[in-house]
Formats: C-alpha cells, structure tokens, sequence
C-alpha cells in the first residue's frame, strides 16, 4: 500500500525530471537565440592608415560609423591612446572595438595593480592583441576588426597589424580596410624613412582623401593621431577639402564615360 504508492510517486518524478530534460534542449537548440555568434558587423567604421615618419608614427582615420551603407554615425573616434607610448586604430564593427578597449583597460588596471614599474609597451600590447583574436577565431565566434597597433619608445617606431583571424605583422607603413587596396600603392610611392611630420600629415590627409573619392563608407571629417617622444597625441576631428572642379567632369563629352 503505502510503499507502492511511494514507489508511484518517485516513479513520476523521474519521468518529470529526467524525461522532460532533452526535450528541454531540443527547445533550446532549436531556438537561435539561445546560442548566437556574430555573424556579420553591425556598426562599422571604414579604414585606418598608419606611417613611420622621423621621431615617431602617425595614424588617420575618419569618424564615420555606418549602418550598413547608412552613414548614420558622424563623430565615432576610432583612433585611442593607450598608455604613454601606443594608440590603436580600429577598422570595422564599433561594438566590437569598444568591447577589445574595456579589455584593454582592464589589463592596464591590472598591471597598474602589481606595481612592478612595468606598463604596456607597443609590441607587448600587439602580441596580446593577436592572441585575444586568434582566440575568438578558435571559437567561431571573432570579433570583427582589423586593428592598427602604433607606438614609439626607446627611439624606435612601431607599426604592427591584427586581423580579424589573429594574423600580425610588423610594417613601416599599413593600411587597414578598403584603404590597403587603394591607398597602399600612394604609400609606397613617397613613403621614406626619413619623411617629416608635415609631410607624413600631409601624405595620411592625401589618402584619406583618395578614400572618400574610392570609398561609399569614407568621410571627409576624420582624426590625426601621432605618438613620439612626448607620448600620444590625438586631434579633434576635423574637414579635409576635396576637388570636383576637373574639366572631364564639367565635360563628359570629352571621354564618353557617362
């Protein structure tokens, strides 16, 4: 009597339990939400160019954050020192380069916490970069950016890639986005490792121009950031000019393009 109905009991428990488990998971993996992984940008920002010049390293980029081909963002900041000595460029989804620079500040706190003298240094913070990103490619679940690492101590300029995929190199001149197929061969041509800070200014300003003439996704408002012996240096952001006058344009006429 009373212990079968114990037994009946019991019984009844386990079937609630246990046998309502995998069609609780079937729920679950049959619900997208209930595991997701970023499947494409949201937010982006376009390229980033960077340069070694005499005394240091300069970066641009424009402001710009789209919505997909909405230019829907005009005042992101993509260019951010970190520490005395680097600033890092970001190229792609904004979401994701906001969540590598809270990381990035948590691990400043942390060695600001062990008090041994020591702090980020350029190479150091591109190293770790590559492995954080390599880390989520593991995953399948990246985070969407092509990051610029720049910096200059001990006399020394620094100017190091990280991709989406954890890939790194080390160059004297880089771009980053649409820009490493546009602007790239302007680079090569009157790059030299003895250029001046004038004119690395002036060479970053003539291929972000070149960009937005190329580009859907560019500005013409952007930021110049440069580090040297003083430490990092962003500008406010600021217009560049462009040209629209040209004869072939007031003239179609003469080549029969349009």
């Amino acid at each position: 009597g009373k212990r079968d109905t114990a037994v009946c009991s019991s019984q009844m428990l386990f079937d609630k339990t246990y046998m309502a488990a995998p069609q609780r998971a079937a729920t679950s993996y049959a619900n997208p939400a209930a595991s997701s992984r970023t499947q494409q940008p949201i937010v982006t920002g376009a390229s980033v160019i960077a340069l070694k010049y005499k005394g240091g390293v300069m970066l641009a980029a424009d402001t710009l954050g789209s919505y997909g081909s909405l230019a829907r963002y005009s005042t992101l900041s993509r260019l951010r020192p970190i520490g005395a000595s680097t600033i890092l460029g970001g190229a792609g989804d904004y979401s994701d380069f906001q969540f590598i620079m809270s990381r990035i500040d948590e691990k400043i706190i942390a060695d600001d916490c062990e008090n041994d003298g020591c702090s980020l240094e350029p190479k150091a913070l591109h190293g770790w970069l590559s492995r954080v990103y390599y880390g989520r490619r593991c995953k399948f679940d990246p985070l969407w950016n092509d990051l610029i690492v720049a910096g200059y101590r001990d006399g020394q300029g620094f100017v190091g890639i990280v991709d989406k995929l954890g890939t790194t190199y080390e160059e004297n001149f880089s771009a980053s986005g649409f820009a490493a197929h546009i602007a790239m061969p302007l680079l090569r041509n009157s790059w030299n490792p003895d250029i001046t800070e004038d004119q690395a200014r002036q060479l970053l300003e003539e291929c972000c121009r070149l960009m937005f003439y190329r580009h859907t996704l560019a500005s013409t408002q952007i930021q110049i950031a440069h580090v040297d012996e003083t430490g990092p240096h962003v500008s406010e952001p600021y217009r560049i000019t462009t040209k629209w006058d040209y004869e072939a344009f007031k003239h179609t006429e003469y080549n029969g393009f349009w």
